[in-house]
Formats: C-alpha cells, structure tokens, sequence
C-alpha cells in the first residue's frame, strides 16, 4: 500500500480521480438496477392486484351459484388475452374454498380440483399458512423467502361474508426482461457518462499534477542551487494551487537577489582586500625602488663607464620605471581635493581619446549632457572616463562602434561606455574589475580595477552587462550638495 501512496502525483491524481468515479458509477447504476427491479416488482404488483380485483368481483356470481365452469371460464379469460410470449403473463391463476382447497385453476392438471394447495409442496404449504393468517380485506402481494413465484391474493367476498380467495402466480422470471432492459439502457448511460468523465477527469489530474511534479523538482534542488522559473503556461489560474507558484516565483527573485547581493559583498571584501595588500606592496616595493632609482642616477653623473656598460645600465633604469608605473597605477586615491568636473573636463577626455578610435577607423557616437559644473573631483572623474573609453576603444572590432555618454539623472553622474567588440562570458564578468584581469591583452591589466576602486571611494558603483550585441558598463556617482 505504501508503495501505491509514494507514486508521482502526475499519475495518482488522475487514477484517484478516475478510481472514484468508477465506483461512484458503479454505485449509481446499482442503486439505479435496484430501483428498476422494484418498479418492474411493484408495477406487476399493481397490474395482478387490479387483475384480482377484477376477478374477485367477476367470480362471486358463479361461486354463489356453485358454476365451476363459468368460474373456470372467467379466470381462464386473462390467460387468453394476453400472448403467451407476453412478460407479465400470468403463470396459474386458481380460486381456493376457505378450507385452501382448489375450488377452480386454470391449469387442472397441475391444481386438481379439490386438491389442498398446503400439500402441493413446501412452498405451497407456506403460502397456505400466509392465506390462513391473512384477514384479507383487499389484494395482497405474497413474496416468500427463496421462493421462486410471486403470489396475489384476494378475497372473494359478498357483504363481509367470505366465499373464498383468489390466486394469481407469477413466476418471477417475468420481471427479469424487463429489468434487463433497464439495467442494458442504465449500463449505456453509465458507459457514456465515463467515456466523458474520466478523460476530462484524465485531463484535469495531469494539468494539476504536472505543475505539482515540477514544482516539487525545483524545490528539491534547492540548497544546492537556485532552480529554474516555472513557465508561467503551465498553470496560470488563481487559486491555491496558483498562489503557490507565484510564492514560489517570488521566493526564487528574492533568493536571486541574495544570491546577487552575497556575490557583490564577496567581490566587494575581495577587491577591497586585494586594494589593500595592493597599497601595502606598493609602498614596501617603491621604498627600495627609489633607491635604486636614486644609485643609478649617481652612477650615471660620476661613475666613468663605457657605453655597453651605460646601455646595461638604461635597460636597467627602464625597466625600473615600468615596475614604478605597474604599482603607481595600484595607487589608487580617489578622495584627493581636486576642482569641481565642468563640462569642458568631459571634452577634454573626447580630445584625448579620439586619435585612439581614429586609428581603428572606429564610429565614436559621443553625447555630453553636462551643462554646468557638478560638485565631483574632476580628475578621478576623468580618469574613470578615460579608463572605459580606452578599454571599450581597445576591445571595438575594426571599423566598429564605440559609444559615451554623459549626464546627470536625478543625484547621480551617469557615464556609459559601450562598444561592439566580442561579448564577455559569465565567468569573464565576474572577474572583470579584478587586478591584473586577464581580460587584457596589453598593458597591466588595472584600468577597470582602478575604475572600480575609484567608483568606490566616491561612494558610488559600476556595473557591466549585455546590451544587445555590445557590451555596456555604466558608472553611477552621487553628486554632491554643491550639484
């Protein structure tokens, strides 16, 4: 039994369902069955007690006068009007003296006159003993326990004076036919009314069921992972079963959104981390690199070289400047006073970057919606700008597109660079404004890091995302009171 309780709702619900209304079929139709046999019982009860009747009032005249054969005459009547083949036909129809002996029957050989119905057989004898209890005043209905007839009785009485009792016997076989009948045009209602039911039952189940079973193998997968949505097709009505899925969407935007938020905290701690063991070398790297800076100058003013000595010495000397740009590049203070940004800054960095664009033969679709001075250090401003533009110029495609925008929404500085270069993978965007990103092909790889580090220290924040087929970052810095 457990085993039928633990299988899928896609296929119990619909085998509950069709279970029930079978039996619920069943138990209609045989309550129906039973009811036709007894109105097939109780119409043959009405039609012999007015036969009996009938009879009863026919017969009194010949049993006063002692006419047996017209007696005989009057209940063979009946007989004869009705077809042998005819269901309600009566089996023996037979008058019995108060002593329960035959007086008259339609069917002498089987009745004998004068014969005492109590010794025809048990059966007989039980109804003999019914007739002798009864104080018949109209036509009644004898059926005895397994007996296989349907007796009528009725009294043949003149003022209170009892002559005798009529008997009309009917073999209960003649119900069956007609039964039958009934029970064959309920059985075909039945059969219709499940060839509708059960499919639409069929189809209900599997359209409660299937979101059920969905449901449940997304929730199994979480911990693990943040599941997939539900189509929102696959049950789209209102009820409990509805309210359940959208509680069901709404906890996967708040878990995404978590999920999202945890992300930015870890790559938030992480950069401001690796900001921090960044400064420190640096600082620890450019005390001894001063010196040695300092020593080779000496050894240039007063030492008396030869010139493959000198030119050791250059390579040297360059090689020191480039470690000193490397880790003065990870210096990253964005907070220094500096005069506020003027929309003549953001031209400035147009002037500055646009021979790298013309190189490429790039289109630079450039909008600056400055159109007064905001209250934001112009150096760090221009150096975030300069920053994305040089990165998105590098990465554009040949003959490609860049675009910059510039403006002010609400309290924010919005700057958005976007080019048409190769799109970045999920894995590349997470790791975009890491130090030393290998996502550059030249250079040290801390342009976006120290945009990032920037953005931060002026309390705003960047993001980089698809925007169509071009990849898109946007930084949003709050202005100041001074805006």
């Amino acid at each position: 039994m457990r085993h039928i309780l633990n299988v899928s709702f896609r296929y119990k619900i619909p085998l509950w369902g069709s279970l029930l209304i079978v039996i619920t079929a069943l138990a209609v139709s045989a309550s129906l069955m039973g009811r036709a046999y007894d109105d097939v019982k109780q119409d043959l009860s009405t039609s012999a007690k007015g036969l009996g009747r009938t009879l009863a009032v026919t017969l009194l005249p010949s049993m006063m006068n002692d006419d047996v054969w017209r007696a005989f005459e009057i209940i063979n009547a009946p007989l004869k009007a009705v077809s042998p083949d005819s269901p309600v036909r009566a089996e023996l129809i037979l008058v019995l003296d108060n002593a329960r002996k035959v007086y008259v029957s339609t069917n002498p050989q089987a009745a004998p006159m004068l014969s005492e119905l109590a010794q025809w057989s048990p059966e007989h004898a039980m109804l003999s003993k019914r007739i002798a209890r009864l104080a018949l005043r109209q036509p009644e209905t004898i059926e005895l326990p397994g007996a296989r007839r349907i007796y009528v009785v009725a009294p043949i009485a003149d003022e209170g004076a009892r002559l005798g009792t009529l008997v009309i016997v009917y073999a209960k076989d003649v119900i069956l036919p007609r039964f039958w009948s009934a029970a064959w045009r309920g059985g075909v209602v039945g059969l219709l009314v499940l060839a509708v039911l059960l499919p639409i039952n069929w189809y209900w189940g599997q359209r409660m069921a299937v979101p059920l079973v969905e449901l449940a193998t997304r929730m199994e997968q979480l911990g693990r992972q943040v599941p997939d949505d539900l189509d929102s097709r696959l049950y789209a009505y209102r009820d409990e079963l509805g309210r359940l899925f959208e509680a069901y969407s709404r906890m996967l935007k708040e878990l995404r959104e978590k999920a999202a938020l945890e992300r930015e905290i870890v790559k938030s701690e992480r950069l401001a981390a690796m900001g921090r063991l960044a400064a420190g070398m640096a600082h620890e790297i450019n005390n001894p690199l001063g010196g040695m800076l300092t020593a080779i100058d000496t050894l240039k003013c007063h030492a008396n070289v030869d010139a493959r000595t000198l030119k050791t010495v250059a390579l040297i000397e360059r090689g020191l400047k480039q470690i000193k740009e490397t880790v003065a590049a990870s210096l990253v203070e964005a907070k220094l006073k500096s005069r506020e940004l003027t929309p003549q800054d953001i031209e400035d960095v147009h002037t500055l970057v646009f021979p790298q664009a013309h190189k490429k033969a790039l289109r630079f679709v450039w909008r600056n919606g400055l159109t007064r001075d905001v209250a934001l250090p112009a150096a760090p401003i221009r150096q975030i700008l300069i920053n994305l533009l040089l990165n998105a110029i590098q990465a554009a495609s040949e003959t490609g597109r860049v675009d910059c925008e510039t403006d002010i929404i609400g309290r924010e500085l919005r700057l958005a660079v976007a080019n048409d270069g190769q799109l970045l993978s999920a894995t590349q965007m997470e790791h975009l404004f890491e130090p030393f990103s290998p996502l550059s092909e030249s250079g040290h790889g801390l342009g976006l890091w120290v945009v990032y580090q920037i953005v931060q220290q002026l309390g705003g924040r960047i993001a980089a995302g698809r925007d169509g087929e071009r990849m898109r970052f946007v930084a949003r810095i709050p202005v100041g009171d001074g805006a």
